[in-house]
């Protein structure tokens, strides 16, 4: 495959960041989008340039770490896909394919393609922790929990952390990442002793952050590597609005 490319290229957060095109020939189409910029990064420095920078680590879909603006789609065309595991064939020979980093106020663009998303971790940790024995395990059946309540909780936190949810957000809203880290805890007896605390905390650092206000338009669930639902920011809310009127 002929394949060409238009790259965001930013050496720094200070800088204005522009689209470079590239061209690269004989590219496998059963590589992965990130085995393609690698291909790229390796005549880059082939010719003596700089390599395209972008986040990867696992390459296998878990760790959330990848996510580029594919085409104007977050994680590029097919649905409930990370971009490691987006292959070339989906493409067209002789395709143009324009490459940008997930745009939010809250992701300031590190270098090219890598952006910084410790945004996330820091609403993660303003959740703080659960109050359970750490000591002998308890029996597996000593806490009666329903299977529709274990399967919500499994399904919320299954959410990787991308950020493919703000960046399809008109208002950069995390409110799918946020409902979902709320989510599985609320639902689960262990999480019920901090609940209170731990949503109010986790909205209000999610404000601080500067992640906009929830559009209502569920494009985050569309565009969720895992299929993350948007129920979960309806329990978010009703956990939240809860939360103010018991702390009253």
């Amino acid at each position: 495959m002929r394949i060409r490319l238009k790259v965001w290229r930013q050496e720094s957060g200070d800088d204005a960041g522009k689209m470079v095109s590239y061209l690269l020939e004989n590219v496998n189409p059963d590589m992965s989008f990130l085995e393609m910029l690698d291909t790229l990064n390796e005549q880059l420095l082939q010719e003596g340039s700089r390599p395209v920078e972008f986040d990867h680590d696992c390459r296998e879909g878990i760790c959330g770490q990848c996510g580029v603006m594919i085409n104007g789609r977050a994680h590029g065309p097919l649905l409930h896909t990370t971009t490691c595991q987006l292959h070339m064939r989906v493409f067209k020979d002789n395709e143009e394919i324009f490459i940008e980093p997930f745009r939010a106020i809250a992701f300031p663009v590190k270098c090219d393609l890598k952006i910084d998303r410790t945004a996330f971790d820091r609403v993660i940790q303003s959740g703080g922790f659960i109050a359970v024995n750490t000591g002998q395990a308890p029996e597996a059946n000593s806490i009666p929990i329903g299977s529709p309540e274990i399967e919500a909780a499994f399904d919320a936190a299954a959410c990787i952390g991308c950020g493919a949810c703000v960046a399809v957000c008109k208002n950069s809203s995390a409110a799918l990442f946020t409902s979902a880290k709320i989510s599985h805890l609320a639902l689960l007896p262990q999480g019920a002793i901090e609940a209170q605390d731990r949503v109010i905390r986790m909205v209000d650092q999610m404000d601080k952050e500067g992640f906009g206000h929830c559009s209502n338009t569920e494009a985050c669930e569309a565009e969720c590597p895992q299929e993350i639902s948007v129920l979960h920011i309806a329990r978010m809310n009703w956990e939240y609005n809860k939360a103010q009127v018991l702390k009253k």
